[in-house]
């Protein structure tokens, strides 16, 4: 099994075809095919099907592309580490970030790690925990910064917390219900989520401590984008980190509603694969992130 092999298959997987996979890789179709067919070969079985939407993966296919992520990752980290130690100062370093320590850390880490590696290349993936945690397992991205995941977390996967933040109950500036202090005057109102995986427990939690039924009409959404832009312009409310309202998307557009109630805390921490050590440029760009977001945690 050579690396090119794997190289290739997953140029085809990411691209959809066999022809996309072989212009971004500046080599011809024929030898992506042929690569592909040595691969399948050895491993004796198929990786991948055409139909007549593109290439698809096997179930046997798609369960090697995370085993090929890997080799991939490895493999580049391999290689920067290997240049750090002969006095190189580029590399890469590519993590996934929430919505909070978007707006919050990410900036002045940034910044700070620029002065350490000016010419590093770095790639920031913005998205909610259920679509960029699978990422760190398959070392897509070194690390993430996210809230703590609900329940246990996945196997080979660690969570290291770094600050805290509370919810807010939000509304459009001007909205009928922006004075209200008690939850119960809010139940049934259409709420927005930006996914179900931490905002629907929490309100849960919300309703149930003074004994209100949780609302029941509820619109998910997979990012905070859609919620400001639909909170802007809708009657709609959310509970959204309280740090947001100070975002650009939000400031001027939206208030929090001065609920009675008591909101609860969320952790914000990163989460690293287990059985991995970070290259230089990453580990970095790491001690950054956790020295902003340790100032942050320090002024609250």
């Amino acid at each position: 099994m050579r690396l090119t092999q794997i190289r290739f298959f997953l140029a085809v997987v990411d691209a959809g075809s066999i022809r996309a996979a072989a212009r971004q890789l500046a080599v011809s179709p024929p030898a992506i095919t042929k690569g592909l067919r040595q691969l399948e070969d050895e491993l004796h079985g198929r990786l991948v099907e055409r139909t007549q939407h593109g290439v698809v993966t096997t179930p046997g296919g798609r369960a090697f592309v995370a085993r090929a992520r890997v080799v991939q990752a490895e493999l580049r980290k391999a290689e920067e580490e290997f240049a750090h130690s002969a006095g190189g100062r580029a590399g890469s370093v590519a993590f996934g970030v929430g919505p909070t320590p978007m707006f919050l850390v990410v900036p002045e880490a940034l910044t700070l790690f620029r002065q350490q590696y000016p010419d590093a290349r770095v790639r920031i993936v913005e998205g909610l925990s259920p679509a960029i945690l699978p990422m760190v397992r398959d070392e897509t991205l070194d690390f993430v910064l996210v809230l703590r995941p609900v329940g246990k977390l996945e196997t080979g996967l660690r969570f290291r917390p770094l600050f805290q933040d509370t919810l807010a109950i939000v509304a459009r500036k001007g909205h009928p219900l922006r004075n209200e202090q008690s939850l119960s005057r809010l139940q049934d109102v259409e709420w927005l989520a930006a996914g179900p995986d931490w905002v629907i427990p929490a309100l849960g939690r919300i309703f149930s401590a003074p004994g209100l039924r949780a609302p029941r009409a509820m619109t998910h959404c997979d990012s905070f984008h859609s919620v400001f832009a639909l909170l802007a312009a809708t009657d709609m409310i959310a509970a959204i980190p309280r740090p947001l309202l100070m975002s650009p998307f939000a400031r001027g557009v939206l208030q929090a509603i001065p609920i009675a109630e008591r909101m609860p805390l969320n952790t914000q921490g990163i989460v690293t694969r287990a059985d991995t050590v970070l290259t230089p440029v990453a580990s970095a760009m790491a001690k950054a992130v956790t020295a902003v977001a340790r100032e942050i945690a320090r002024r609250k």
